[in-house]
């Protein structure tokens, strides 16, 4: 027998779709619908929403996956700092550990990954947050440990957080090697694309809480998407499409928020000062994106002494971007293509053996393809 918990889910779910049929009839033509928050594309798959949805909506997902938008030369980087060994600072020798999220660890750089580097030696160590790594740091005063900063606006102030707390104990031998992103200049960027053909937003929730939803407004007017925040549930998603309907359907281009239990229009201002505190926007390069100004982050020069560039310098927009010959990680993060449209998916690059960003991450959309069923090649 079903739980009542998924007998409730399917009384709230139903009468939704069954709208959502309704009010796309009466619209009578196709929408393109893209999804930025890489937490969305999986809720969409493991919810079953894909197959319910009728086939005049289409949902595109956008790169809304940090670990997947990480470019090669960032890979890179960590894995130099892993394979480093011993560096001396402060005139005093010490190993050095990387600290990563767990997502990282397979991902491909341009020649290897931290997974390689760890099977020769290197010593990196999976965290769950900032402050595991800074823990790491207080119990290992023999070696530095350096945190691999990614994520979108809702990691940045638990790194600036944790940043704050190192400063705060005095703790000497623990750094940060920033490669945050923001989710805005890179949107502007890609709705520019003529050939992306979209008709609305559905606005990432879990960034959301952080920014607030006023400052989507330019975005929605300036290429005429019809916007709404959307939270995690099979229901919420629900909402947030007939809140989208609507809007097309009275020509409009507006942002609304159909998760007003977690998201405020103006966020968390107290999150956003640590953020600026702490970090400083910088250029940096975007997987499948390129070198997009102002859509990093960097550690502000009253903080230096925390960054890792002072030991392991590195330009952020000098790398090159490579992806291993035949991925189309890049088109995928773009919304261009489909992941069954890239000729490695399901063959050569699966989730046992990724070759791809996109398969590697827990958020990454061909991942949720091959994981929830649509990996027919």
């Amino acid at each position: 027998m079903k739980h009542a918990e998924e007998y409730r889910k399917t009384d709230l779910v139903r009468p939704l779709v069954e709208r959502l049929l309704a009010e796309i009839t009466v619209l009578n033509r196709p929408v393109r619908i893209m999804e930025v928050c890489g937490t969305h594309t999986m809720a969409i798959f493991q919810s079953g929403l894909k197959s319910l949805l009728p086939k005049e909506v289409e949902l595109v997902s956008g790169p809304g996956c940090p670990v997947c938008v990480t470019a090669g030369s960032h890979m890179d980087y960590f894995i130099e700092i892993a394979r480093t060994g011993e560096i001396e600072d402060g005139g005093r020798r010490r190993k050095v550990r990387l600290a990563i999220f767990g997502d990282l660890f397979r991902v491909p750089g341009n020649t290897s990954s931290l997974a390689a580097a760890s099977a020769a030696g290197a010593l990196v160590s999976i965290v769950y947050s900032p402050m595991d790594a800074l823990k790491l740091a207080i119990a290992h005063p023999d070696e530095i440990v350096i945190f691999a900063g990614v994520g979108f606006e809702t990691t940045s102030p638990t790194i600036a957080a944790t940043l704050l707390a190192a400063e705060r104990g005095k703790i000497d031998n623990f750094l940060i090697a920033p490669c945050q992103k923001t989710m805005l200049k890179p949107l502007d960027a890609l709705f520019a694309d003529p050939e992306l053909r979209l008709d609305a937003l559905l606005c990432p929730g879990h960034v959301c809480t952080i920014i607030g939803v006023n400052v989507w407004q330019p975005l929605a007017e300036k290429f005429h998407l019809a916007s709404v925040v959307a939270g995690f549930e099979a229901a919420d998603l629900l909402e947030a499409l007939l809140m989208i309907i609507a809007q097309l359907q009275k020509g409009e281009a507006k942002v609304e928020n159909a998760y007003p239990r977690a998201v405020h229009k103006d966020g968390n201002p107290r999150a956003q000062a640590m953020v600026a505190e702490v970090f400083e926007p910088c250029d940096t390069l975007w997987r499948g994106l390129g070198i997009l100004p102002g859509s990093g982050l960097a550690i502000r020069e009253k903080y230096r002494r925390f960054d890792a560039g002072r030991l392991f310098p590195f330009d952020p927009v000098a790398g090159d971007e490579k992806s291993p010959k035949g991925c189309r990680c890049g088109e995928v993060l773009r919304g261009r293509i489909s992941p069954q449209d890239c000729p490695l998916f399901g063959r050569a690059c699966t989730p046992l053996q990724p070759i791809g960003p996109c398969m590697v991450s827990s958020e990454g959309v061909c991942a949720a393809h091959y994981k929830y069923g649509e990996n027919n090649v």
